[in-house]
């Protein structure tokens, strides 16, 4: 070890002061911001580390995602645009927590145990949302990266998936794209207008759509690439940053309350997106004629996706196995629909992006969406470099090599490294574009079973254990069953709980067949764990 590299990392400017724990989850470190200068300081100094022991650039994100203003959080990308590897959250959250006496001795500690080469050069690629707070955690983390003699390239306002993007872009030497945001809006909006061709309806799909970008980064990232899409989609844009960041607004509030984002005009059967605040959701949803809101949430978008690649793979004759990852939260009609009428294999894991990324890998084409609208598709190298050589072999007839030129272009326009809210939402318009359908020919692919998520607050989540991807509860004993004998009485019901990664809240989730019993089934579910659970606060209600 190189004597002295850590001799400066004591700065009184972002030395820690409070003594509130703070813990690396799978969105990184997200709280109020008034208390993360020293987190990001010290994130800025294990980015350089990490990028050291991976030898190739690390990404830092600054956002707190779908969370209000007041709050805010770093993540770190490792260098195939992946979520941080799971061991090193361990380490994320230990750094953050150490006195200031013992920082230089745990950055030892970790280089030695790493077996981390410090000679080894350094990149950290850094961007940041529109909060207020950005630029002065940016200015901790820059500090942090400094002082360990990283190289930063800082991206300034950028929306989480791109930074995945340039992060990739960066260590593959160009061969995913141009490690550039030009090159991020070339990239999607080149295939994008190709596969379209000149044909910008088709059917009873039109162009024009109402996108709610939540004030957020995402409004900034949305008037770039509608001037790169020259027209290609109508886009009609509100809570464009001009409002509160998240506020009434925003893919997790359309999701979670299943109703008209604020600003958005209520204009029956226009199609309307709705994005959350660092554009890695995406949600579609419309007014009906009876002005009922509807929503198109991630299950009805991995639905989609489904059937487009098995109509080409099916069209083609690619023989690639395409497989779907959903999580315990998916609706039971989007599962009956895959595995029945689409026939698609379905794997079920525990919430996390990390979770779905992973088990999406073992696919040839691995499709996997979280129902808040967070998701991508991944294809194998395997299976791309197949579908790219069946293109080119002449023995096929023109349909079948129409359908895998189209598979093998769709490629393109898709961010396999994360959830990408606008690469989501022009792959959605391409294969509306391609069916001919407008927004309630989507809706009527199948029918949702009608669901309910309540919170239920606790004395501490830990009592709530859970296994079989978080559909079955260990612990309190005794809870599962009580919870089956309640489901036993509604048709087609389900429910589940588990406990929140970030505070003592037991999230409860309800669905049945019937939309008059599903409030009267949540309800009993939490009822059921505010009693066995130590519930604090008021009994679980509707409100």
């Amino acid at each position: 070890m190189e004597p002295n590299y850590f001799r400066d990392v004591a700065n009184a400017k972002y030395s820690k002061k409070h003594d509130e724990h703070i813990e690396y989850g799978t969105a990184g470190f997200r709280t109020k911001s008034n208390i993360l200068n020293h987190v990001l300081y010290r994130m800025g100094l294990l980015a350089v580390l990490r990028s050291k022991a991976k030898k190739g650039a690390i990404g830092l994100m600054i956002t707190a995602s779908h969370n209000l203003e007041p709050d805010n959080g770093i993540k770190l990308v490792d260098p195939a645009g992946e979520m941080l590897e799971v061991s090193w959250e361990t380490i994320a959250t230990n750094l953050a927590n150490v006195p200031d006496s013992e920082l230089a001795s745990m950055l030892i500690e970790i280089s030695t145990k790493e077996n981390i080469d410090l000679s080894v050069p350094a990149t950290v690629i850094i961007g940041r949302d529109t909060r207020i707070s950005s630029p002065i955690l940016l200015n901790a983390a820059l500090v942090g990266i400094k002082t360990l003699h990283g190289e930063v390239t800082d991206l300034g306002l950028v929306t989480t998936p791109q930074l995945h993007y340039i992060v990739v872009c960066t260590n593959t030497k160009g061969s995913y794209g141009d490690p550039t945001l030009q090159g991020y809006y070339l990239k999607l909006t080149a295939v994008f207008k190709s596969i379209r061709g000149n044909t910008i309806n088709n059917g009873n799909y039109t162009s024009t759509l109402m996108l709610d970008a939540a004030n957020g980064v995402g409004a900034i990232a949305v008037k770039e690439l509608q001037r790169h899409l020259e027209g290609m989609l109508d886009i009609k844009l509100f809570n464009d940053g001009c409002g509160d960041l998240n506020y009434m607004c925003g893919a997790d509030f359309v999701k979670v309350q299943q109703a008209l984002p604020l600003n958005v005009p209520s204009e029956r059967n226009v199609r309307c997106v709705s994005i959350d605040g660092d554009a890695d959701r995406v949600v579609y949803f419309y007014i009906d004629k009876n002005d009922k809101f509807c929503l198109l949430d991630g299950d009805r978008i991995a639905t989609l996706v489904a059937s487009y690649f098995k109509e080409l793979l099916e069209t083609s004759g690619l023989v690639l196995q395409l497989g779907l990852v959903q999580t315990a939260y998916a609706n039971g009609g989007s599962t009956d629909y895959i595995s029945n009428v689409l026939k698609v294999p379905v794997a079920c894991v525990q919430t996390g992006v990390k979770h779905l990324h992973k088990k999406a890998l073992e696919f040839d084409i691995g499709i996997y969406f979280e129902a808040n609208g967070h998701g991508t598709v991944i294809f194998k190298d395997t299976a791309k470099e197949i579908i790219k050589n069946y293109t080119k072999n002449k023995t096929h007839s023109a349909t079948k090599k129409e359908a895998a030129t189209k598979l093998r272009d769709v490629i393109d326009l898709i961010n396999e490294t994360v959830g990408d809210a606008l690469s989501d939402m022009l792959l959605v318009e391409t294969i509306l574009h391609a069916k001919g359908w407008n927004i309630i020919e989507w809706q009527k692919s199948y029918n949702d079973l009608p669901n309910k998520q309540l919170k239920v607050r606790v004395k501490d989540r830990n009592v709530i254990t859970t296994t079989n991807a978080e559909r079955y509860c260990l612990t309190p004993v005794g809870l599962q069953n009580k919870i089956d004998e309640i489901v036993s009485k509604y048709p087609r019901g389900r429910s589940f709980v588990r406990p929140s990664g970030t505070e003592d809240i037991v999230r409860v989730y309800a669905e049945c067949e019937n939309s008059s019993d599903v409030d009267k089934l949540a309800i009993e579910v939490a009822s059921l764990v505010y009693e066995l659970a130590d519930g604090v606060g008021p009994q679980p209600n509707l409100s």
